[in-house]
């Protein structure tokens, strides 16, 4: 039908004076008038990623890299419940973090900016799992990023095609086994990355079944929600068309598609021409409607 399940917030959808009030106020307008609670969404990371900022009334909220360094777990809580607290305020309920990535100082788009907490797995898995607890403490749901690993790359995918197969090392898949072990995942994102020793056939995680369906969910056992990262994002658009990506998407086992609005020459990424191409691959048989019910009951 066309309804409105979730909602991605950004800065420039703070209103500038008054910003808590006003952003509570949105979120509380919004979740009023939909019969469906909403995913009301934001990627609140702490350091560089960082909508939520100090010149809005919000307490500050450093990198993942300074509390990795730190790596003193009662800091890493009491900077956990901060960006909990702050999201709960404004009637944010999922966050898109923790990143998951392993640190490598050369990453452009991760490592360089500080947004991974370590480059050893078990104090990624750590700190990830306090900032999960504190924010499943207030009702907030979070987000494992980059499946399958985004860390090692060398280039930005917000640009173009990633491919980490040369420096990919099986030890990034370490946290997301040890949160899905414990139970503690909600929702996982896929990287835009190419990784030819997980899917020879050179397709982005994200639009890749041997990534999604038979890394992460057949041998891993994940049953929860997979949502992509943003599909707007140039490793996606310069590769493939938008109805191919989609049909690719969804085939690989994705359940929400992210579509920001962020990244310019979006007039073809709006919700009503999305929400059309998919029902049209719903009628030309290219996805079943068994494909689309398995996601929506996982999403609720």
């Amino acid at each position: 039908k066309g309804i409105v399940g979730g909602i991605v917030l950004f800065e420039f959808n703070l209103n500038p004076s008054n910003t808590k009030k006003n952003l509570k106020q949105l979120t509380q307008d919004l979740q009023n008038a939909a019969a469906i609670p909403l995913l009301i969404t934001i990627d609140q990371e702490g350091g560089q990623v960082n909508r939520l900022k100090t010149k809005y009334g919000y307490p500050a909220m450093p990198s993942a890299k300074s509390i990795g360094n730190k790596n003193n777990d009662s800091v890493t809580h009491l900077w956990s419940a901060t960006i909990a607290n702050s999201l709960m305020e404004s009637g944010i309920n999922v966050n898109y973090a923790p990143v998951l990535d392993i640190h490598h100082s050369k990453c452009p788009v991760l490592g360089k900016r500080e947004r991974c907490f370590s480059s050893n797995p078990s104090e990624i898995t750590k700190h990830a799992s306090i900032l999960i607890e504190e924010h499943h403490h207030l009702g907030i749901k979070t987000t494992l990023k980059h499946f399958p690993g985004h860390g090692s790359s060398t280039s930005d995918t917000h640009l173009g095609i990633a491919d980490v197969t040369k420096n990919w090392n099986k030890k990034e898949l370490e946290p997301y086994k040890n949160l899905i072990n414990e139970g503690m995942v909600d929702i996982i994102m896929t990287a835009h990355i190419v990784n030819r020793k997980l899917d020879p056939s050179g397709l982005p995680a994200t639009l890749s079944s041997k990534i999604v369906t038979g890394l992460l969910r057949n041998e891993l056992g994940y049953r929860g929600v997979i949502i992509s990262d943003d599909m707007q994002m140039h490793a996606i658009t310069k590769y493939y068309g938008l109805e191919e990506s989609i049909l690719k998407c969804i085939d690989a086992g994705v359940d929400i598609l992210l579509f920001s609005n962020n990244i310019k020459g979006s007039t073809q990424y709006n919700v009503e021409n999305i929400h059309a191409i998919i029902k049209k691959l719903i009628l030309h048989n290219k996805i079943s409607i068994a494909r689309i019910q398995e996601s929506y009951d996982r999403i609720m």
